[in-house]
């Protein structure tokens, strides 16, 4: 294990993994927001340097105190070759298989190495595999070739304008992360709102408020640079209000030069509806997550 330390380090890692895109996204956006001042204290460990093949971002160890927070205790991985890289994700020091964790990744690939990895040290593992979209506008910068084949602007894709008497465009604060727990496909626990709530604290958020006061659509990133939380209210749906959102958000992430990119799940027909129409493009990669649970 070599732990990378210093921000050189840290910059040619990134400049490395641009090179890896679309399949090192995940990792590459994380080690972005860590160029970017690191507010979630984490730490990329690869097997080799400068040549490496094999990328882990995790947190900080004095960070993974709980052994059952698995938002805390989450591994962003990335391999130049999947299959070969089993010795050292096995490594002790790398990944705490006695906790509950997740493991997030844009590679499918790792798919056998974590479940090999998972049953020697008697974990069980659920798997969540979902569709990646990117915003044209951070495609052309960082993928031009996805924009080859297609006939867009970078700069089209706007959503329909809003009723803006009746709706407010702010941004969410701490108290808002009950409410976006409760829509988020992920949440459900104490743990998933800290989470929330630390994401709310840390990065750039998007919501607007209805009528009564409160948020009733929102769109929130988290340490990966990714839209990844967002939602809106039954009684506010079908007026526009999550594209809306979305694209507000999108755009100040990519004044920030930020990986404007998102996830849905393969049956979600609404948002990658969503994603169509505001020209977001499918990524040829998926967005994988393994939660694990010793057993």
């Amino acid at each position: 294990m070599f732990p990378l330390q210093g921000p050189q380090m840290l910059q040619m890692l990134e400049k490395s993994l641009r090179k890896s895109l679309p399949e090192s996204l995940k990792v590459y956006g994380t080690v972005f927001l860590m160029n970017q001042g690191n507010p979630f204290k984490l730490k990329a460990l690869v097997d080799k340097w400068p040549d490496y093949n094999t990328v882990v971002v995790r947190p900080e160890e004095q960070e993974m105190r709980d052994d059952l927070d698995n938002f805390t205790n989450t591994y962003q991985i990335y391999s130049k070759e999947p299959r070969s890289c089993h010795e050292f994700l096995g490594a002790s020091d790398v990944i705490n298989w006695k906790q509950h964790l997740q493991i997030q990744s844009s590679q499918s690939s790792l798919e056998e190495v974590i479940q090999s990895l998972a049953a020697v040290n008697f974990t069980r593992v659920k798997k969540a595999q979902h569709l990646l979209y990117m915003t044209s506008k951070t495609a052309q910068r960082l993928l031009p070739f996805l924009l080859a084949t297609r006939n867009l602007c970078p700069n089209s894709g706007r959503p329909k304008a809003i009723n803006q008497e009746m709706f407010k465009l702010s941004s969410l604060d701490d108290s808002h992360a009950v409410l976006v727990d409760q829509f988020w496909g992920f949440g459900g626990s104490e743990k998933s709102q800290r989470f929330i709530k630390r994401c709310i604290q840390t990065f750039p958020s998007t919501c607007v408020v209805g009528p009564e006061g409160s948020p009733v659509s929102w769109a929130l990133m988290d340490q990966t640079g990714e839209i990844r939380m967002g939602g809106t209210v039954p009684k506010y749906r079908a007026q526009g209000l999550s594209s809306y959102v979305f694209y507000v958000l999108s755009q100040a992430l990519e004044k920030l030069d930020f990986p404007a990119y998102n996830n849905t799940g393969k049956s979600n027909k609404f948002v990658q509806r969503m994603s169509e129409t505001l020209h977001h493009l499918p990524l040829p990669c998926d967005w994988n997550q393994w939660t694990c649970e010793p057993l």
